[in-house]
């Protein structure tokens, strides 16, 4: 148990993932927020939760994954707490979104002028969610002081 512990949390003392991990939190935490909490225009947790369950037709235990995710996963990044599960949870999450705006084409629509948002967004959601999975939360994170602690 220790040695897993210690493979999910290594990490090196590197400043880049400092700046993934707030960035990647900064952007996604208002989307789960709105879901979960209702803030910033969003409907909150019923209401989310009646979004995915009635319109969509997703089952309660699959609609509950990604406001559990897009809320919890951005204090984590923050934090630097279980970073690669909590990318990895982040990545899954949006590997679903881009099924969803694949037909949309690639450009995010600036303009008002296509059917809807195109997949770049994610894309760069996927490049910073990979680069802490490789290389983990780097410097000031909670999985550098636990990983240190199971060496």
């Amino acid at each position: 148990m220790k040695k897993l512990l210690h493979l999910l949390t290594v990490t090196s003392g590197a400043y880049g993932p400092i700046f993934l991990r707030l960035f990647l939190a900064l952007v996604v935490f208002p989307h789960g927020a709105q879901k979960m909490l209702g803030w910033f225009g969003g409907y909150g947790f019923e209401g989310t939760m009646a979004f995915f369950t009635g319109k969509m037709g997703l089952p309660y235990a699959i609609a509950l994954l990604p406001i559990l995710t897009e809320f919890l996963a951005p204090i984590a990044l923050f934090f630097g707490f279980f970073i690669r599960i909590a990318a990895l949870a982040l990545g899954v999450n949006f590997l679903v979104v881009l099924t969803v705006l694949w037909p949309n084409g690639f450009f995010m629509n600036w303009y008002g002028t296509q059917k809807g948002e195109g997949i770049e967004y994610v894309l760069l959601i996927f490049g910073m969610v990979l680069a802490l999975i490789v290389g983990g939360a780097g410097r000031f994170s909670v999985d550098r002081v636990i990983a240190e602690k199971t060496e």
